[in-house]
């Protein structure tokens, strides 16, 4: 076990969330993220696409395997880094069960807006009383 990976094991649920999207939230790491989602690549091939040097790079990735993003190997004298396809599951399972909540709360949010819209029902539309009548009693 790695000691990115320790580290990660000690975090909750909310905290692993939490440093998943706060690595997610940077376009570089977002484009490295989908690069190894192709496939495992080494670091230079991760930095090609970019203009910063590889220790910027190595940062970034540092940030990635922090949160248990992408795990890194050793192969002879190779690095390659790899997805961890189940740190971006949890996020997804987050964003569909936010998105589920959030649509049932849209849909009737509609129903009663539909229902403002359509005025009062049949019943209700007896003129109202004024001040000064009498009650029918």
């Amino acid at each position: 076990m790695t000691v990115a990976q320790d580290r990660l094991d000690r975090l909750d649920q909310p905290d692993r969330l939490d440093a998943t999207f706060a690595a997610l939230a940077d376009p570089t790491r977002r484009a490295i993220v989908a690069h190894l989602a192709r496939g495992d690549a080494t670091v230079n091939e991760l930095a090609a696409p970019f203009a910063m040097s590889l220790p910027a790079i190595s940062k970034h990735l540092k940030v990635l395997e922090r949160c248990g993003l992408i795990s890194r190997t050793r192969q002879a004298q190779f690095r390659p880094c790899h997805l961890e396809r189940g740190a971006l599951d949890s996020a997804v399972s987050w964003i569909e069960e936010n998105r589920r909540i959030w649509s049932e709360r849209f849909d009737k949010l509609d129903e009663h807006l539909r229902d403002i819209q359509a005025g009062p029902a049949p019943a209700d539309t007896a003129p109202a009383k004024t001040r000064g009548e009498p009650a029918d009693d």
